[in-house]
């Protein structure tokens, strides 16, 4: 458990609910909210109390909390328009229509993690970044229900984007990463394992620009399988 200055707060799984709510009754100067992994004791009447007494909020880090539900995410969006920094890994509980109010009146968002929020389809994907402008880091890993919808829209509204997690999105295919290379060009880092559909040939185009990707190119493979197997002391690639 770490406790900070009163424009930070964050705590861990374990810290009591009773502290939660006395420590943090009289609050209202808060800037940065992290707690990570605490289903076991947050709940929405825990959370909602602070978010409305604190409209200062700029970073909000909820990842891991699975007992909290959608209310919690309108709560945020309609009490603190100034966001710029929001995680909700694996928080299943978010939906299309809490995401569009988190559109609606959070403009300034410029990193959002919506990892494993298995509940989330392209349509409510699309909204999201048709209406902010200025995402620099967005997550969407482990959700199979993304696809090339999403991320084309992506890439033509969030021209800042900088970091991009497909890893496990299933139905995203390369013509989407075509658009990604064509539509962002500040973009710097893009995960895709596990996609199956995206190859080398729309890969190879962020590869030139110097983009970090998580696969690596078609020949760098086959030598490492190759290693694997005691095979690539006899492969003299100079030749």
């Amino acid at each position: 458990v770490i406790s900070l200055p009163s424009r930070l707060w964050q705590v861990g799984p374990r810290f009591p609910r009773a502290a939660f709510r006395s420590l943090l009754k009289e609050v209202v100067l808060l800037q940065q909210l992290a707690l990570r992994n605490c289903s076991d004791w947050l709940s929405d009447q825990d959370l909602l109390p602070v978010i409305a007494q604190n409209p200062g909020l700029q970073q909000i880090e909820l990842s891991g909390c699975a007992q909290l539900s959608r209310h919690v995410l309108v709560a945020i969006s309609l009490s603190c328009p100034g966001l710029r920094q929001l995680s909700l890994a694996h928080c299943e509980w978010v939906d299309g229509l809490s995401l569009r109010s988190l559109a609606d009146h959070c403009r300034e968002l410029e990193s959002l993690d919506l990892t494993a929020c298995r509940q989330l389809k392209d349509e409510a994907i699309c909204y999201l970044v048709q209406k902010c402008h200025r995402l620099k880091s967005l997550s969407l890993a482990v959700n199979a229900n993304v696809g090339d919808a999403a991320v084309e829209e992506i890439a033509k509204a969030c021209p800042e984007l900088e970091h991009l997690d497909l890893t496990g999105c299933l139905r995203v295919k390369n013509h989407s990463i075509r658009t990604l290379a064509e539509y962002c060009p500040k973009l710097r880092a893009l995960k895709v394992k596990h996609c199956h559909d995206v190859v080398e040939s729309s890969l190879s185009v962020l590869r030139s620009r110097g983009v970090e990707l998580d696969v690596e190119p078609p020949l760098q493979r086959a030598l490492v399988l190759l290693q694997d197997v005691g095979f690539a002391n006899f492969i003299n690639l100079q030749n």
